[in-house]
């Protein structure tokens, strides 16, 4: 069985039993807490008047305290699980690394582009929101679902590194690329938006730099003081829960935040939601094939899946409402970004642990109980 499901397995459950049943409670009904913070979230936007002012008004960078402590909390303990002395594996993996590069930074931002000028062709502020989103590659949520999936911890963990990096380096680029040159090309409407390079830095370096130092000081710390077989054992599932405790806390603030936006303008919110859904259907399932066909197991093809199809929506909102103003049809198309990604991602979870059976029978990084009855090719 992996590490990851050993450690969140309920106290006393066989561990060769099918990896759902060996779940905690918190983690085998996570879809219905992720919708309930979801509507919590909305309710005390809508119904507590300046909640979203109070909220907002102490930040981090461009992005409010509560969620920056929630984002916080959430990447911490995901990070402590990383084997850090094994990183050197992944990054001696030519396929993985250049799969991983040619989806985030080529084929991601092209298909949102794409999508929003197929979908949104009359829609020209949440189409430039959508574009946004697609150019904010995930540092962030991505390392819980690639959790839960039973990805490769190693690998999530450089990904995440290198996307942070050409974040810094391409994202202004690229925004220029896609707002104002690819369009001139293609005789579309261009759009002009200046991009701070320090808010994207201090995006990267909060919520990547401080829990992956955390993550890295606690099992150094953690494995030379007491050994790897009880940091492992011990340590690490008593802080496991603090991640799922923290993605529903940041889930619940972002929407508190933004639920009078969201609720007041459904039918908006709609026509958004449609080119997001086709995004992370087509990333998902293309580089969950590409995965496959390049022969890189089951829990590095999750991982690349993951990581291609998610996107960094504290960035992307950060952006969005610094650029455009908080009232923009940019920065509700940003936060419509997460409304669209938790659920589907989460759903995707499932999806992933399904195909790791269907498709993955005898793969060792497989967790113990999914090919249970699966026939080998």
């Amino acid at each position: 069985m992996s590490d990851a499901v050993r450690e969140t397995a309920v106290p006393g459950t066989d561990l060769d039993a099918p990896v759902l049943k060996c779940l905690s409670t918190l983690d085998r009904f996570l879809p219905v807490w992720i919708i309930a913070a979801m509507a919590l979230g909305l309710i005390l936007g809508r119904l507590i008047p300046g909640l979203d002012d109070a909220l907002d008004a102490v930040k981090v960078g461009d992005v409010s305290l509560p969620i920056a402590i929630g984002l916080l909390l959430m990447m911490y303990p995901v990070l402590a699980k990383v084997r850090y002395s094994e990183l050197d594996r992944v990054t001696g993996d030519r396929k993985l690394l250049g799969a991983s590069l040619a989806l985030n930074w080529l084929i991601g931002p092209a298909l949102m582009f794409a999508l929003a000028w197929l979908l949104l062709p009359d829609l020209p502020e949440y189409r430039t929101g959508l574009i946004i989103v697609g150019l904010a590659r995930c540092i962030a949520m991505v390392l819980i679902w690639n959790d839960l999936s039973c990805g490769d911890r190693e690998a999530a963990a450089v990904l995440v590194a290198i996307n942070s990096v050409f974040q810094i380096l391409a994202f202004a680029a690229l925004g220029w690329f896609y707002l104002q040159v690819l369009p001139g090309w293609l005789g579309l409407s261009t759009t002009s938006a200046d991009f701070s390079v320090w808010a994207i830095v201090v995006s990267v370096l909060v919520f990547l730099g401080i829990p992956l130092l955390a993550g890295f000081l606690t099992r150094t710390l953690g494995e030379r003081a007491k050994g790897r077989a009880w940091y492992e054992s011990k340590f690490l599932p008593k802080i496991g829960p603090i991640a799922l405790y923290g993605l529903l806390f940041t889930i619940v603030m972002l929407f508190a935040l933004q639920g009078d936006a969201i609720t007041s303008q459904p039918w908006d919110v709609a026509r958004i939601a449609l080119p997001l859904l086709a995004y992370f259907a087509l990333m998902f399932g293309g580089s969950f094939v590409l995965g496959m066909r390049l022969g890189l197991g089951y829990a590095k093809t999750a991982t690349l899946a993951f990581t291609a199809a998610g996107n960094n929506f504290e960035l992307a909102i950060a952006v969005a409402i610094g650029t455009f103003g908080v009232t923009s049809g940019q920065a509700l198309a940003g936060v419509v970004g997460p409304l669209i990604e938790v659920p589907v991602l989460v759903g995707l979870v499932y999806v992933s642990l399904w195909a790791a059976r269907r498709f993955f029978p005898g793969d060792s990084t497989v967790p113990v109980g999914l090919n249970e009855g699966v026939p080998s090719d």
